[in-house]
């Protein structure tokens, strides 16, 4: 019995000898090539992905382009207007003057926010901390004071209003800070034709409540939304719904 164990102990350190002094290649150039014909397999010419410095939960990732750092709109405006929201306490505050838009447009893209509704409530349903994001200026993620609030379900917040409701309702306390992060791939065209649907994730307050859930087109209220040919690329629009919701750390990545 000890001899078969030694032998068997010499068998098993024989393979991990030979990978400990294996050389260890940054790549191949003799490997299948993938799908789409371009690279192969592990490829030793296929570039390196640029080197970014990740956030900390507070400052935004070195390639995110900054819409609202807490003390400044110079990022958005109100029509043809620069942005006329209130700056208090490093947020902006809807005040009535209407809905701000980003001066820049994007397509696919990440999307950080934190919101937060009116901490004295004061209506109920659709009343409550009404806002809204919308991407493209036409797809909107719902923001809603859904604590405690019953509503219709494809109006709640982080909901594709009209068209789906989240998964759960994640929603804190009013007048608490509150994150999304939106993960949003832009709809493609075929002329006039729609070729793919705009598709998004959606995590509320760290938890995934849309899961690349297709739009079924613009958001409409009240009617059965559509899709209508547009550019590649459009405004982030934050909703003016009458309500004094604020926003604070509001940044993107182009994706």
């Amino acid at each position: 019995m000890r001899i078969a164990s030694a032998l068997f102990v010499v068998v098993l350190a024989v393979p991990v000898v030979a990978w400990a002094a294996q050389d260890h290649p940054v790549g191949y150039k003799d490997t299948p090539f993938l799908p789409d014909g371009k690279w192969r397999v592990h490829d030793i010419d296929r570039p390196a992905p640029p080197v970014i410095t990740p956030g900390d939960g507070t400052a935004p990732p070195s390639d995110a382009v900054v819409l609202f750092d807490g003390k400044s709109l110079a990022a958005w405006k109100s029509g043809d207007k620069d942005a006329a929201w209130t700056l208090v306490d490093g947020a902006m505050e809807v005040n009535g003057t209407g809905s701000l838009e980003t001066r820049e447009s994007f397509g696919d893209l990440q999307l950080h926010l934190e919101w937060a509704s009116p901490a004295k409530v004061e209506a109920e349903s659709q009343g409550r901390g009404n806002s809204g994001v919308f991407l493209m200026g036409r797809y909107e993620i719902q923001v809603l004071d859904s604590f405690e609030n019953r509503t219709y379900s494809d109006g709640s917040a982080a909901s594709l209003y009209g068209q789906k409701p989240p998964l759960v309702n994640a929603c804190r306390k009013p007048g608490e800070w509150q994150t999304y992060d939106i993960f949003f791939k832009a709809p493609r065209f075929d002329g006039e034709k729609l070729a793919t649907p705009g598709v998004v994730t959606v995590v509320h307050n760290g938890v995934v409540v849309q899961n690349a859930e297709p739009f079924l087109g613009a958001t409409q209220h009240r009617a059965l939304a559509t899709y209508a040919a547009h550019p590649a690329t459009g405004p982030i629009v934050l909703q003016d719904h009458g309500n004094p919701v604020r926003y604070r750390n509001v940044w993107v990545r182009k994706l």
